[in-house]
């Protein structure tokens, strides 16, 4: 085999600060510790990547539709940001997006930052993607809610070990007096407050269906779902359920969850849903509505779903 010329090293070098730059989400500064050469050397690398056209990941490949989607639904809704990921028919949606929404905190997540989680399968997806990139920059994890079971599966397989902070709390109590009490305690609304400082907030959006996270987790069953869909429920966050212009319904079941409620998610910024799929088109747009979220990370098809229900 011929050696390697000036050239291909060069070559094979940019290559490799691109991927870890663009593909990993480290930042500049951890790609020259990586590979032990200066920031601006990355810096240059990078801009020479992009003006000889051998970084073309975004603009010349199927992710550009996507960029004008994004352009749109974020003017539509008035999202601060939005991530829209291409239609596939090969892999699990929820995998997905959630994996979408960790490779977008990757680029937005600086050394020491927090991030707060809601519960579900999607989000659990990001937090299994995450585990690296948090322990190399020290981040802080918050839970949004109770449920410690929920959240552990994802972080022992991530390895997300240190700075973990899990409202020690089932999810859902057994009467509103002692959900009540609980929060009221000074260690468990201690949580919750830097819960909703954290840097960023990650929840996922669940539909109303008997497959829906709620209904396989057991905390409602799936007889329960048509009487909340004709009380006018579209869809839920953090096991709160809201109506077809994102505002809260008077459930019994919303006095006995522990944890941030959608008012409060309403009132913090840096607040992402995670969630596509054809059952999620409404839940989605409803939460949109009633502007609880500012970010969304979603595919293809629900973007366009999205934006002809309200474009006609």
């Amino acid at each position: 085999m011929a050696d390697m010329t000036e050239a291909d090293r060069d070559e094979a070098l940019l290559a490799r600060v691109a991927w870890l730059y663009y593909n990993d989400g480290l930042t500049q500064s951890e790609v020259g510790k990586l590979l032990s050469i200066p920031r601006i050397k990355v810096s240059r690398l990078l801009e020479a990547g992009r003006t000889s056209g051998l970084v073309q990941l975004r603009i010349n490949s199927r992710q550009q539709g996507c960029l004008e989607l994004e352009a749109r639904v974020r003017q539509q809704f008035g999202l601060s940001d939005c991530r829209v990921i291409p239609e596939s028919t090969s892999e699990d949606i929820n995998m997905r997006v959630g994996q979408a929404a960790a490779q977008y905190l990757m680029q937005k997540l600086q050394p020491g930052d927090s991030l707060s989680v809601g519960w579900g399968e999607t989000v659990t997806h990001s937090i299994r993607m995450l585990g690296y990139t948090a322990q190399e920059r020290g981040i802080g994890l918050y839970s949004l809610t109770g449920g410690v079971r929920t959240y552990v599966e994802g972080m022992r397989e991530a390895n997300w070990h240190r700075n973990v902070n899990i409202i020690p709390a089932p999810l859902v109590l057994s009467t509103p007096e002692l959900a009540q009490a609980l929060t009221q305690e000074p260690s468990v609304s201690s949580l919750i407050s830097k819960a909703l400082e954290a840097d960023y907030k990650l929840v996922g959006i669940g539909g109303l269906s008997e497959t829906a996270t709620v209904v396989t987790q057991g905390y409602l069953a799936p007889s329960e779902i048509d009487p909340l869909r004709r009380s006018g429920a579209r869809g839920d966050i953090l096991c709160h359920f809201y109506d077809r212009n994102g505002q809260d319904i008077s459930l019994p079941l919303h006095d006995r969850v522990v944890g941030v409620n959608l008012e409060q998610l309403r009132q913090s910024e840096k607040v992402i849903a995670a969630a596509g799929g054809p059952t999620k088109t409404g839940p989605i747009l409803s939460a949109l509505r009633g502007e609880i979220i500012d970010i969304l990370v979603t595919d293809e098809p629900t973007a366009l779903a999205l934006l002809d229900a309200v474009e006609g």
